[in-house]
């Protein structure tokens, strides 16, 4: 590629102008969800996907002695629910999406069997000059959620759309990390299990508002090592963007010819696949192949969940993912709390997450408010 070719399509002019001619115009064409409901398997698969095994999503036993009474769905559940918050973005054929960040706010509980229905719209479309592949574009989409068309959600979440010829070529960001490996030791290992070891649910032991303080630490969680089949496992519950077989691989890719970059066979195959196929995303400048970054959100809200237990409700969460994280990696999530204050009402705490590499990388960061419960309510 040194020779000035490029094998993948270019951001132009026209592009974008066709694409910022769609700012505020619902979506009504684009595929369908991979979880229209909140079923029992489809809750659990999901939260099983980012490692997660809270109860009240996976124990119906144990989530029915519960003030819900049943299931209820994690909050990053509902990414399964619609292709445009989790990264499904339309214009610029061919040219690589990276996605970003997601800035959630729910307003109700997703209970099991709940059916989902969702409205999307392009938010905007903003400039940027990045370190890691030049020229490149925010592109915002906005999604509401409803269950029984009352809304239960909404959130805006964006991708960053990048010359992939450029990205390669540039390679500033990863040119140290591109197909790197480092071993781990069986001691290492063995620490890294006791993080897993000594990661708390809260559950049913009640969480009051009045017992938080400022500056106090919620607990470190860790994901990872990362591997191929952990990105795979995440997939299995979230869905994926374009992952498809035999014709309705072809359907999707006759109706939307940008979507196929061929493989060493020749065969156009999905983008997707930088996330398990190191090799093309090694020639797309990323580092190797890497997490999802819904998934990379799903875990800092994972976090929170745990440590809020089961009477607190997770109002907001706006995650910014920072860099890619390629198999071998180790991210470790801290947090720590803010501010709390009462508002209309409701008891609240603001926790600032970071999410690091265990080479102390920045990987993403977030900002959340968690409602918790008080005992001059109870």
């Amino acid at each position: 590629m040194a020779d000035g070719s490029n094998r993948f399509p270019k951001i132009t002019e026209e592009g974008l102008a066709d694409l910022r001619k769609r700012i505020g115009v619902p979506i009504t064409d684009t595929v369908e969800p991979w979880n229209f409901e909140a079923t029992r398997d489809g809750i659990r698969h999901y939260a099983h996907g980012i490692g997660d095994d809270n109860p009240l999503w996976c124990d119906p036993a144990y989530a029915a002695k519960t003030k819900f009474g049943g299931v209820v769905a994690l909050p990053s559940f509902l990414f399964s629910t619609s292709r445009i918050v989790s990264g499904y973005c339309g214009g610029l054929s061919g040219v690589h999406a990276m996605w970003a960040g997601a800035d959630w706010t729910w307003h109700k509980p997703v209970l099991r069997d709940d059916v989902v229905t969702t409205q999307a719209y392009l938010k905007d479309l903003i400039e940027h000059n990045t370190r890691f592949a030049g020229r490149s574009f925010q592109q915002i989409y906005h999604v509401d959620f409803f269950v029984k068309g009352e809304k239960v959600a909404e959130a805006d979440s964006w991708v960053f759309r990048t010359d992939r010829d450029e990205a390669r070529e540039r390679g500033t960001k990863y040119t140290e990390a591109r197909g790197r490996v480092e071993k781990f030791t069986d001691e290492q290992l063995a620490e890294y299990g006791k993080l897993y070891e000594a990661e708390e649910i809260r559950g049913a032991n009640i969480r009051y508002w009045e017992d938080v303080k400022d500056g106090q630490i919620i607990p470190r969680m860790m994901k990872g090592p990362m591997t191929v089949t952990g990105f795979i496992g995440y997939a299995q519950g979230w869905g994926g963007l374009y992952i498809r077989a035999n014709k309705l691989a072809w359907k999707m890719q006759t109706k939307h010819p940008g979507l196929g970059i061929k493989n060493r066979f020749g065969v156009p195959d999905c983008p997707e696949r930088v996330h398990w196929d190191e090799a093309f995303a090694l020639e797309v400048g990323a580092p190797g192949a890497y997490d999802y970054g819904p998934e990379r959100c799903s875990w800092l809200t994972h976090q929170l969940t745990n440590w809020m237990g089961d009477d607190g409700f997770l109002r907001k969460s706006k995650c910014q993912i920072r860099r890619h994280n390629p198999d071998g990696d180790v991210i470790f999530i801290d947090g720590v709390v803010t501010r709390k204050y009462v508002e209309d009402g409701r008891h609240l705490v603001e926790i600032s997450q970071k999410a690091i590499t265990h080479r102390d990388e920045l990987s993403a960061s977030g900002v959340a408010l968690v409602e918790l419960p008080s005992r001059g309510t109870q």
